[in-house]
């Protein structure tokens, strides 16, 4: 009786387990990061990640930055992002232990999104698709991370770009589909 109890159980488990993956699944493809101003700033927008197949396809609209400047755009280490100046979002998501660099650079830390190029408006828009990190698959995931705009150009020095400081930050959250 006990055997066939634990193995109703584990059946009970497995079940479960499906069901939540399956219910899941959906959410896994779409994340998104409202981002929000730092205190004195007023840095605002959207930022939505999409799984395509090995890659993550990023898109960024920006508004209330320094017109026709660059400002470095960052995946941070926490989605903490009670402190007014965004520094309880940690340091830049490195899993890998990687050098501080480009998107384009093969040995970089999984958040370096390089620059966002602000218009005559203030505004600015990025779009590309990424392979260093996931929405929540095994690789390097990103789900519940942070995301920072700087108030500088990130000059690709080391550690971390030497961009200033951080005028808006966002939580990378599930996303309606």
């Amino acid at each position: 009786m006990i055997s066939t109890r634990i193995t109703w159980i584990f059946v009970a488990i497995f079940a479960a387990t499906g069901m939540v993956g399956c219910a899941t699944t959906a959410h896994e493809h779409h994340a998104v990061a409202v981002m929000r101003p730092t205190a004195g700033n007023q840095a605002h927008g959207i930022v939505t990640f999409e799984q395509i197949g090995d890659g993550v396809r990023i898109i960024a609209n920006i508004d209330g930055l320094t017109p026709n400047a660059q400002h470095a755009f960052h995946i941070h280490q926490f989605d903490d992002v009670r402190d007014p100046a965004g520094k309880s979002a940690g340091g830049h998501y490195n899993p890998e232990a990687m050098p501080h660099g480009r998107p384009q650079d093969a040995h970089r830390h999984a958040g370096d999104l390089g620059n966002l190029q602000a218009d005559a408006n203030g505004h600015a828009t990025y779009d590309r698709v990424d392979n260093r990190f996931s929405i929540s698959k095994a690789m390097n995931p990103i789900l519940g991370r942070g995301v920072i705009v700087h108030a500088g150009e990130d000059q690709f020095t080391q550690p971390t770009g030497a961009a200033g400081a951080r005028i808006a930050a966002g939580v990378i959250g599930i996303a309606k589909p």
